[in-house]
């Protein structure tokens, strides 16, 4: 199965990571912040190397979401990557509610307020 970043704000992390833990049931090698790091990790290395290894980056918002710079950084990278044809697919996921970033308004989202079993259920479609 596909690897998958999982970017997301902290005050999502509850969301994220019940996203994270499904995916991973399903066979999805994931990356989640605070599965990967560790006491003493750089976290910008771990980061990278995250990035560098997915096929996936699952974009979280919500309504809880305001701008961070490591999130836009993460989306910013992948959305590079995926422009320039490097193989990675960026996947924006409404949480619970908020607008996905401006630009991405052209990329279908998964909507998991509109139910959550169907919104993973489109999730784990496109990482087919």
């Amino acid at each position: 199965m596909a690897a998958v970043f999982i970017s997301y704000r902290s005050t999502d992390h509850a969301e994220a990571e019940r996203l994270a833990t499904e995916l991973r049931g399903h066979g999805h090698d994931v990356w989640l912040d605070t599965w990967e790091l560790h006491v003493g990790d750089s976290v910008v290395r771990k980061m990278n190397d995250g990035l560098a290894g997915a096929a996936y980056l699952v974009l979280c918002y919500s309504t809880n979401s305001s701008a961070s710079p490591w999130q836009d950084r993460e989306w910013m990278s992948a959305l590079h990557r995926q422009v320039s044809g490097k193989g990675v697919t960026l996947l924006p996921v409404r949480l619970t509610g908020g607008e996905s970033p401006a630009i991405l308004a052209d990329i279908k989202h998964v909507d998991l307020t509109a139910g959550w079993s169907e919104g993973v259920q489109a999730l784990l479609a496109a990482m087919k």
